[in-house]
């Protein structure tokens, strides 16, 4: 298949820093790369559809990835990993006790934040934790201020506003995760599919790349692409959306990303998380 034979079929959220690493590419000011057709979707939606082999490219967790590779490759650049990014444990109470017997709200059970989740009560919490809940992330804080919930996982722009709902944070996930790794924390992924060829993907992986550094060169052509889907996010908080979520590793993977990657999926593997992984499963065409 050439990339001009028809659009790449790409679904990704409405987040900012989506929208702001796609934006140029998505718009055509990518010379040479492939044309694009565009699905907004949050990311458990879009790690459904690529359970199902839906879509040519997709931005997925980490998470999924031992579920798809057979169908999927990780591209090396355009996704979300971070220092000092992660997901919280909120309680509406502070200094709050552990989690035994008591029920804990999160956003997916295919997910990073879950994953980092269970290795962070595997190390913390030596009577486990409670009933787990799965809810909308943005209808979290509010069952845990109304006491539906006893804590809850929040990912994303929750970092920053849930004082707001007068919360606590009893855990920094990724404080921990990178305290006992010094690896940065993976988050989200973009990967395509294998049967678009190696030269596609080889072409895609440098597009999304040129797009990343493009939207870092002039910032200002990407904000009306960010904040139309923003859904009413302050722009402020939008643009520490993407200080934090656009980095380095969304240019590259690189080493340190890749030993991230892996290290994550190896001792989820070893938790009975996910699936383990092969020993090529991680390598780009």
């Amino acid at each position: 298949m050439s990339p001009e034979s028809r659009p790449l079929q790409i679904a990704y959220s409405p987040c900012p820093n989506d929208t702001f690493v796609f934006d140029a590419l998505a718009h055509g000011r990518v010379p040479g790369a492939p044309a694009l057709d565009v699905t907004f979707a949050d990311i458990d939606v879009t790690n459904g559809m690529a359970e199902r082999g839906e879509f040519d490219v997709l931005k997925v967790s980490y998470a999924v990835l031992p579920y798809i590779l057979g169908e999927y490759a990780l591209l090396p650049s355009g996704g979300a990993l971070g220092r000092g990014c992660g997901p919280l444990v909120l309680t509406r109470e502070a200094a709050d006790g552990g989690l035994t017997g008591r029920t804990v709200a999160v956003p997916s059970e295919k997910s990073t934040a879950y994953l980092l989740f269970r290795l962070w009560a595997a190390d913390t919490q030596p009577d486990g934790v409670g009933e787990i809940v799965v809810m909308p992330f943005h209808e979290i804080m509010p069952a845990v201020r109304d006491g539906k919930v006893d804590a809850g996982l929040v990912i994303h722009e929750a970092r920053f506003t849930y004082q707001n709902y007068g919360l606590h944070k009893l855990a920094d996930l990724g404080e921990h995760w990178e305290a006992g790794t010094g690896l940065p924390i993976p988050l989200g992924a973009i990967v395509a599919k294998r049967s678009l060829g190696a030269d596609t993907l080889r072409l895609l992986a440098e597009s999304i790349h040129t797009s990343v550094h493009a939207a870092w060169q002039d910032p200002e052509a990407s904000r009306p692409y960010v904040m139309e889907h923003a859904q009413e996010m302050d722009p402020a908080v939008a643009d520490q959306h993407i200080g934090l979520y656009v980095n380095e590793f969304t240019s590259g993977l690189g080493e340190d990303g890749y030993a991230a990657v892996r290290g994550l999926l190896t001792r989820a593997a070893a938790e009975g998380l996910v699936p383990p992984l092969g020993p090529t499963a991680l390598a780009f065409p």
